[in-house]
């Protein structure tokens, strides 16, 4: 995947820090290098109002206070937006007030430790739209508060530095200390702040990783070990809420994992037609990713595609491969730090 939000912006906020008929799916490849109604079920439930507590804790997620979400119509999502930067104000107000029917946001708004509040997500959801929390689960920047913490208690967890981009490693995702020290706390904090759903970047870290760091695991092992953490992620999340969107970014070929198709209710896709920027993508994995994710629609998992293009030709090719592809899909700019117009409505 690239991870392309990731700017010097994001380094500087970093560096204070340290001391969602469509098939949604999003595929991120880091290789060398009608829709909905206002009346809709989707907006039948009033947003959550839990409040926010430390992305540190291990305890279980609250109990469920509202009706779990219905699921069904998000097949018909056209639209959706990903910004993980950058906000207007430190607020979501521009991306509440867009014409998407689902936006990505990352779990802080700063990408490090300053959380969306649950009022805040909740007024996202007065609009009709889902919400989705961006975090990933395969490795971690140095700027996320939970690097300290395993640099203190559990430095073994951190594996290979990522040359691609500095300041991030892969982590040992398969160690039950990082499910209890990072990615459960993460998932609690969504779920309190009453998110839709989580959108789960670098699964590919089975792939990336350095084998010298894996101890002793091959790359089957690790796919296994990817796909029984989504599950575990999927499984929790669904028990504290029902209806609770698992939304795994990039390497659909782990569907052929065991419980994997299962576990999720969609997939993002980066770079499906076009690659950073305006280059259309044309090589082998490419024609893979895309049986792959198609094979997951065919499943019933609804498809978010994201594609970087400028181009006004490249922007309205994208844009008709998603029609054509019953995927939803967004053409946007590299660093993910602003809103970009959703496709021009099918038939225009």
């Amino acid at each position: 995947m690239t991870r392309s939000w990731r700017t010097a912006g994001m380094v500087a906020a970093a560096a204070v820090v340290v001391a969602f008929a469509v098939t949604v799916v999003v595929v991120v490849t880091r290789t060398p290098a009608s829709p909905p109604t206002a009346a809709s079920p989707l907006t039948a439930t009033p947003p959550a109002t839990a409040s926010a507590a430390s992305p540190r804790t291990a305890t279980p997620a609250p109990p469920v206070t509202r009706p779990p979400a219905a699921t069904a119509p998000l097949l018909g999502i056209r639209d959706w937006a990903y910004q993980l930067q950058d906000y207007p104000g430190g607020r979501l107000d521009r991306l509440a007030g867009g014409p998407y029917q689902l936006i990505v946001v990352d779990l802080a708004r700063d990408a490090a430790a300053d959380y969306f509040t649950a009022a805040e997500i909740a007024r996202v959801r007065a609009t009709g739209k889902r919400v989705l929390a961006y975090f990933e689960i395969g490795s971690i920047e140095n700027f996320r508060p939970e690097y300290s913490q395993l640099h203190r208690a559990a430095p073994d967890l951190i594996a290979n530095a990522w040359p691609e981009w500095p300041g991030e490693y892969f982590t040992r995702y398969y160690d039950p200390r990082w499910w209890s020290m990072v990615v459960r706390p993460r998932v609690d904090r969504a779920l309190r702040a009453g998110f839709d759903g989580v959108y789960l970047d670098t699964p590919l870290a089975y792939e990336q990783i350095d084998l010298k760091a894996t101890q002793g695991r091959d790359r089957a092992a690790l796919a296994r070990d990817m796909a029984a953490l989504i599950v575990r992620i999927s499984r929790y999340a669904k028990a504290a809420r029902p209806g609770f969107l698992i939304v795994p970014q990039n390497s659909p070929e782990l569907r052929h994992q065991r419980g994997y198709t299962a576990a999720i209710d969609g997939i993002g896709m980066e770079e499906l037609f076009y690659e950073a920027t305006d280059e259309r993508c044309a090589q082998d994995y490419c024609a893979e990713n895309l049986a792959e994710t198609r094979a997951l629609r065919a499943a019933g998992k609804f498809v978010l595609g994201v594609d970087y293009a400028t181009r006004p030709a490249d922007v309205r090719a994208a844009c008709a491969r998603y029609a054509t592809e019953h995927f939803a899909g967004t053409v946007t700019v590299l660093g993910l730090d602003r809103t970009t117009p959703p496709c021009p409505a099918r038939g225009a």
